[in-house]
């Protein structure tokens, strides 16, 4: 789409459209003055002709009418001009209507059949076409706005011209004109019809075509040389096709013979599953069954075992043992069928990628979200949609959009910057396939160029890109300096125009194409990917949900611009790592037998910049490597935010496509008279079913289309177009040009549709009111209701019956940064804990959502994990608080260990050793890892899941929202500087509270056992083991409050042994463990005689 490098800015509501030329005189552009004329029957802008003249269709009067009015005018009017009453003449490329053959002028038989047009026949662009022309006729419009073609246009000439008869279009006297090639079946002729070309149904058989047998064959085609030539030519296509699978009716499970000819590469398949070795899987699997028995047995031992002189710890003890217990069950079923996937991408080149034509390869639409470039740097952002620019993939295949929602002008200047410097840095990474291609971790990397022996011509090129480099980062810093003072009248453009965005929460919609339009090329002369700069309207009494809502506006206005199938989302600050990332993920969603039921493609999340010894759990290799791995043995991993291939068809909301089930097996062993008598009476039954069953399996959307089509019986028409009108509507919202694209599953945008009308269209999508009662949020695109949009829309997906996948390239796809400092880290950690108490307390939550779907069993207990991992954090606070208590009071919460007892806990703890270390090993993960995993559960458990779930009760039950402000109080600026940086927070309290009462109760714990004797050992030793457990998971929590500091901050210490000290006061004034009745008096033993 072409803006000519204008900024477009606008309101749908209240009727502002306008065009900034920041390159130009200061002056504004109205749409009128972008268009040009306007027809005078529909209000649209008039087209331009090849010559680029304005498309004139009255020679006498020039009245202004458009193309499709005219072509309608003379194939359905009075064929005469509106103002001077001249009957229209045939132009050069319009179709013949009845009366042109007494005009003379020559025949123009190619143009005006369009048979090199073959994109009009497809049936994604005649639906787009049908649903647009109804829609806009309901509005009040002419039928074609965007440009399409309606069905109408699609006559009977066009179709014969397009499908050549047998007689090489040349008609026998002798053979009737039902006696051609092109036979219209009776069965196909009633009623109206999707689509305007017949699809024959293969259950049903075509009528013979009758042939005389005096005439020679060749009058009907048959057996001449121009037959044989044509069949030869048909041959040598069908070898050049290198994939004949069909696409429809696999679970992906199964190959299907028949269909899949193993040949070559090209037609193999483009990934397989890589199930993990069975000298791995199968000892874990039964070491589980043997944790359960022995779990079994704990707590049968445990319930008929109470401790009577510590009845309430044996209580609460037993009731959090039950609660991990759960939770351990929820965790580790979804990991019983683990699997690793590989990836071909020899074999999508070869398939999609034939030499001397045109890449197959799906578009990709990548989405780029940022709110505040104070708070995420704009040189980050650059980097992100630098490595995007990058990816080896078709430049016209990709289109790069960045949702601006702080309309910060840093972040449209920067962007601005990042296209300049992208026609230098995009020719200079596919010039020497370098990685990764996100210039400032490329640069970072060491070269050494004497033991590589590079070529000195990349030594050259390389320095002076990094010159230029350098230089754009000085550019990026200057503007992020400039920001920092906002002027008083606010911001204004470089040609004096206002900044639209000066008010955050008040300001229109605005689009800027930057790359990817006409004339904007990289200093080799090749074409740029598209890169356009979004940022949503906003106005005050408008809920905008967050970034949930900023996808959704991303999810339309691409629509509409590029409309590619596929999207791929990421962070701001994740970058691609691996230039083949985008093929990795076509090698899925492409594959011709399970592709069709795949929703998304999710990719690890791997980070830079975190130090070695990963304090704080950054990495979070434990998930990835071992429970995606897992999920996606089952129906696919969960949807972590970024990082993530869609299926721009399963973000609308449709179901999966229908699983296709075998034939069922007939039995020969009875005589055929017999099994006519028994199956006679079942057949009627089987009909009914099998037509019903045949509608259920075609896709909504096409139903949808037979009633925009057929009508509803026994409603007049009017209300027969009115209510699928509504019912889109209703879903998608009140823009034809976006319900049209949603019915293209290959994605494209309408033909013929001009700047103005997208870009108009673009604007209108991402108002403020778009959404208002429709299913946005609800159904379609990304879900509202939770801080954590991305798990209820994995979700969501996964209930309507697709399947995910987990891919892990040798190199990872994606990399980004993490808050490696340790408040930053809990505040992380606590929005995603309040996202899933949020979904807990929804009607999305997958206790009891979703049932009678496509959600598997397995599944549906890891996404119950996903959301009830925040309730364990009241029993984990409670279970490390008991340790001090029993050493501070001499109690404990097991009675006197017996053999059978000791036996007991032996096993419970060497089989949940064994677990881990199994799990370990094939998932592949380190010991380093995987304790880091569990020191920072105790961590987080106590601190970010115990404020989410008080928060979250807060803001779903009474309406209250509470923040928890982060302060930076220092730092320096070595290695890892942030990493030492301390933020006080209130979640720092409760985990340094259990610390210090825990580090008390053990010195008190050895004090009495010093002042007891050598009998009072024994007992201390199970009671030192737990508080000792608790005190080396919260050790990170220790090192990060220290830091680099030899002491830990003053206002830590105080609160700390302020809570410490009240809470010993009251357990010293209120003790369970004394007995009402007073003190008891015991008999001395000694004989003081």
């Amino acid at each position: 789409m072409d803006t000519k490098g204008r900024l477009i800015a606008g309101s749908h509501n209240r009727n502002e459209f306008v065009l900034i030329n920041a390159d130009e005189v200061a002056r504004v552009t109205s749409v009128k003055e972008l268009s040009g004329q306007i027809c005078q029957i529909c209000g649209d802008e008039i087209e331009l002709s090849v010559d680029g003249e304005p498309f004139v269709a009255c020679n006498e009067c020039a009245f202004p009418v458009c193309r499709p009015c005219y072509e309608y005018e003379r194939r359905e009017g009075n064929q005469a001009c509106p103002q001077c009453k001249t009957r229209y003449k045939r132009l050069k490329g319009c179709p013949r209507v009845e009366g042109d053959e007494e005009e003379d002028g020559d025949d123009d038989l190619e143009n005006e059949f369009d048979i090199a047009n073959h994109d009009r026949r497809d049936p994604h662009h005649i639906a787009a076409a049908m649903l647009s022309a109804r829609y806009n006729v309901n509005h009040g419009s002419r039928p074609h706005v965007s440009g399409l073609s309606t069905p109408a246009e699609l006559d009977a000439a066009s179709v014969a011209s397009e499908v050549p008869l047998l007689t090489y279009g040349q008609e026998d006297v002798g053979i009737s004109s039902d006696k051609h090639a092109l036979i219209v079946p009776p069965f196909m002729s009633r009623g109206k019809r999707v689509h305007p070309i017949p699809t024959p149904d293969p259950s049903m058989t075509l009528p013979p075509r009758p042939m005389d047998p005096k005439k020679d064959l060749a009058v009907y085609g048959i057996g001449t040389v121009a037959w044989k030539k044509r069949m030869e030519d048909w041959k040598n296509k069908q070898n050049e096709k290198l994939q004949v699978v069909k696409h429809e009716g696999n679970n992906g499970d199964e190959f299907e013979g028949s269909d899949l000819p193993m040949m070559d590469e090209g037609r193999q398949p483009l990934s397989r599953k890589l199930p993990i070795p069975s000298s791995k899987i199968n000892p874990y699997r039964i070491i589980i069954l043997l944790r359960l028995a022995i779990l079994a047995l704990f707590f049968h031992y445990r319930i008929l075992h109470p401790v009577n002189d510590a009845y309430v710890l044996w209580l609460l003890s037993v009731i959090c043992e039950i609660w991990f217990a759960v939770s351990w069950i929820l965790d580790q079923f979804p990991k019983w069928y683990p699997i690793e996937r590989e990836t071909y991408l020899d074999r999508l080149s070869l398939r999609y990628e034939k030499e001397g034509k045109p890449s197959e390869l799906a578009s990709v639409d990548v989405f780029v979200s940022t709110v505040d470039p104070m708070k995420e740097p704009p040189l980050i952002t650059a980097n992100t949609v630098l490595s995007i620019l990058a990816v080896d993939y078709p430049v016209d295949k990709v289109a790069c959009y960045v949702s601006d929602d702080g309309a910060a002008m840093l972040t449209f200047e920067a962007l601005s910057e990042t296209s300049e410097f992208a026609r230098k840095w995009v020719p200079f990474c596919k010039k020497f396939s370098i990685e990764p291609r996100a210039p400032e971790w490329y640069f970072a990397q060491k070269v050494d160029y004497l033991r590589d022996k590079v070529d000195p011509t990349f030594v050259r090129e390389r320095r002076a890109m990094k010159r230029d480099y350098e230089e754009f980062k000085v550019r990026i810093n200057g503007l992020v300096a400039m920001a920092q003072k906002v002027p008083e009248d606010g911001w204004t453009m470089q040609d004096g125009t206002p900044w639209p965005g000066n008010n955050v929460r008040d300001h229109p919609g605005m689009i800027q194409v930057f790359l990817g339009h006409d004339g904007v090329r990289d200093l080799e002369g090749n074409e740029l990917p598209r890169l356009i700069y979004v940022s949503r309207e906003k106005r005050p009494g408008f809920d905008h949900h967050k970034k949930a809502g900023a996808m959704n506006a991303l999810v339309r206005v691409s629509a509409v611009i590029s409309n590619a199938p596929f999207l791929l989302n990421v962070d701001c600050d994740h970058y691609i790592n691996n230039s083949k990332a985008l093929r990795e993920a076509m090698c899925f969603m492409m594959d011709p037998i399970s592709g069709k039921k795949i929703c998304y493609v999710q990719f690890p999340q791997r980070f830079d910049g975190i130090d070695r010894h990963d304090r704080y759990s950054n990495r979070n290799v434990v998930f990835f490597d071992i429970n995606m791995k897992g999920l996606d043995g089952i129906q696919g991993p969960i949807y972590v935010g970024t990082g993530c291939v869609f299926r721009r068809q399963a973000l609308y909301g449709y179901d999966a496509p229908a699983k296709k089930k075998p034939p069922r097996r007939t039995c020969n062993c009875l005589p055929k008279w017999c099994c006519c008598c028994c199956c006679r009476s079942k057949k009627k039954n089987r009909k009914s079913k099998s037509i019903d069953k045949k509608k259920n399996e075609v896709p909504k959307h096409i139903l949808a289309l037979e009633n925009i089509e057929e009508g509803i019986e026994g409603i007049d028409n009017e209300k027969s177009t009115l209510m699928p009108q509504i019912k889109f509507e209703k879903k998608f919202g009140q823009s034809s040009v976006f319900i049209a694209s949603t019915l293209m599953e290959d994605g494209g945008i309408p033909k013929g549709a001009t700047t103005a009308s997208l870009l108009k269209e673009a604007i209108h999508v991402i108002s403020c009111g778009y959404e208002d009662k429709s299913d946005w949020g609800k159904e379609v695109g990304w879900i509202y209701g939770s801080v954590t949009e991305d798990i209820l829309t994995g979700f969501k997906m996964h209930c309507h019956g697709w399947r995910s996948v987990y891919c892990m390239p040798k190199r990872p796809a994606f990399k980004g940064s993490a808050p490696i400092n340790l408040s930053d880290r809990l505040h992380q950690v606590l929005r995603w804990a309040l996202g899933s108490v949020e979904i807990f307390l929804s009607r999305h939550c997958p206790l009891w959502y979703g049932y009678g779907c496509g959600l598997k069993s397995l599944e549906r207990f890891s996404y119950i994990a996903s959301v009830v991992y925040p309730l364990t954090s009241i029993p984990l606070l409670v279970y490390c608080t008991l340790p001090a208590i029993c050493l501070l009071t001499g109690k404990f919460i097991v009675p006197e260990i017996s053999n059978y007892a000791s036996l007991l806990f032996m096993s419970l703890f060497i089989i949940i050793a064994v677990t881990s270390i199994l799990e370990m090993q094939w998932g592949g993960v380190g010991i380093h890892d995987w304790w880091r995993n569990e020191q920072f559960w105790v961590i987080g458990g106590v601190s970010s899941h115990l404020f989410a779930l008080f928060q979250g009760l807060l803001k779903v039950l009474a309406g209250v929202n509470t923040n928890f402000t982060v302060t930076s109080k220092g730092g320096d600026d070595g290695e890892f500087s942030e990493l030492y940086i301390f933020k006080w927070t209130s979640l720092l309290i409760p985990p340094m509270t259990l610390l210090i009462i825990n580090v008390i109760g053990v010195i008190v714990g050895i004090s009495d056992a010093i002042s007891n004797g050598y009998d009072s050992w024994g007992p201390l030793f199970g009671r030192l083991f737990f508080a000792l457990w608790v005190i080396v998971h919260l050790y990170p929590f220790l090192k990060g409050l220290m830091g680099k500091q030899d002491r830990l901050p003053t206002i830590i210490v105080v609160w700390s042994i302020l809570l410490a000290s009240i809470f010993s006061l009251l357990w010293a004034r209120v003790n369970p463990f004394i007995s009402k009745g007073g003190i008891v008096l015991e008999v001395c033993g000694l004989n003081c005689d």
